[in-house]
């Protein structure tokens, strides 16, 4: 992802390791930065507080990252691949799983992924000018729901491909804010996605 549109001018660009300790030190860093952020909010979060969580001097986290928006950049590409990769790992059995199973599966990815995702959302409402950047995200986390209704019914419509992702995208976001508030209508709201999903890719023509 590129980051030079939104960044400082003359800015340096965040540090990519490439030894292991680099990399797992990275990795914690970011940590840190998910769990500061969705705790304080993008704003008040501070470099400090980041390198702090991670039991790091300030100047590890700087040598890095050059400012809390290469962190956040960061962040973003992070959770973009992680995506892929839990994606991945439905779409190898997807052809051959039921299609109630298929929505547990897609749900549990969601909640597997909601610390990072509440964090990446606090990022995004601090930087309003990285709406873009959300928009491509949501439009490439659709594409992929798509690909993976398309590989259980390959019969089915591009175009009803995307509108039943659209629908299964508001329901894991849902299901996500339910499910330790609420975990009985979670528990509801995921049943009733079973049933749409088998009514939407068990009959012919869907």
């Amino acid at each position: 992802m590129d980051s030079n549109k939104s960044s400082p001018r003359g800015a340096r660009r965040a540090v990519e390791p490439t030894r292991r300790p680099g990399r797992e030190r990275v990795a914690a860093l970011l940590e840190a930065a998910s769990a500061v952020f969705a705790e304080r909010g993008y704003e008040a979060a501070t470099m400090t507080e980041i390198a702090a969580r991670a039991g790091a001097l300030v100047g590890s986290l700087y040598h890095f990252f050059p400012n809390k928006e290469a962190v956040g950049e960061a962040l973003l590409a992070r959770f973009a691949g992680e995506i892929d990769a839990a994606f991945d790992a439905v779409d190898a059995r997807a052809a051959s799983t039921s299609a109630a199973d298929l929505a547990d599966a897609l749900f549990d990815l969601m909640l597997g992924l909601r610390d990072e995702s509440k964090a990446l959302a606090v990022v995004m409402e601090g930087r309003p000018e990285w709406s873009s950047k959300w928009r491509e995200f949501v439009d490439a986390t659709l594409r992929r729901i798509a690909g993976t209704l398309a590989l259980r019914a390959p019969r089915l419509a591009p175009e009803s491909a995307r509108s039943l992702a659209v629908v299964l995208l508001q329901n894991m976001k849902a299901y996500k804010a339910l499910a330790d508030d609420e975990p009985g209508a979670a528990a509801e709201l995921r049943a009733m996605t079973r049933l749409y999903l088998v009514s939407r890719l068990d009959v012919p023509h869907a």
